[in-house]
């Protein structure tokens, strides 16, 4: 299990493989993000219960960020696609809305990239990143991803109506 442990002079960050215990605070932080209908696929009134297909499935390796001993992120990778696609990676990262703008993001995506490397993976896409979400865009530049497609109106934006996606990829 690969551990990485981020200190500064009063913050310690701890990125890790999730554990069973971990469930409710996965689901506080899924529930807290995906409400506001914005930046993720999933239905605002996704019921708990589903979770466990969405991100804590068998296939899928799920891992938390707790920080000040308590977990304020989350994140996934899996195969990009089964079979003959399976050595690409897909990603998902979530961080409580209380704990933005801390560093969450950039250490999931750092933590991510290098388990992806380990896990063999040769490459990472985001299959739908919301073309409204500027700061995950801005996040992903910043660590090599570029856009290679935009998919018009692709996401119902709760607030926005059909907005625009982009497919984004690094080659690791």
């Amino acid at each position: 299990m690969t551990i990485i442990t981020i200190e500064s002079s009063d913050v310690k960050m701890i990125v890790r493989k999730a554990k069973k215990e971990d469930i409710d605070a996965i689901w506080e932080i899924f529930r807290e993000v995906i409400k506001t209908g914005d930046t993720y696929v999933f239905p605002p009134d996704t019921q708990q219960g589903e979770l466990k297909k969405y991100w804590t499935a068998d296939y899928i390796d799920t891992y938390v960020v707790e920080l000040e001993d308590r977990i304020v992120g989350t994140y996934i990778l899996k195969p990009n696609q089964v079979g003959l696609g399976a050595h690409i990676a897909n990603g998902s990262y979530m961080v409580h809305p209380v704990a933005q703008g801390k560093g969450i993001g950039k250490s999931m995506c750092e933590h991510s990239i290098e388990q992806a490397k380990l896990l063999g993976y040769v490459a990472m896409q985001f299959n739908i990143v919301v073309s409204t979400n500027e700061p995950a865009i801005k996040l992903w530049k910043q660590y090599g991803f570029k856009i290679i497609g935009t998919i018009p109106e692709a996401f119902d934006h709760q607030k926005l109506g059909f907005v625009d996606a982009h497919i984004m990829y690094k080659k690791l």
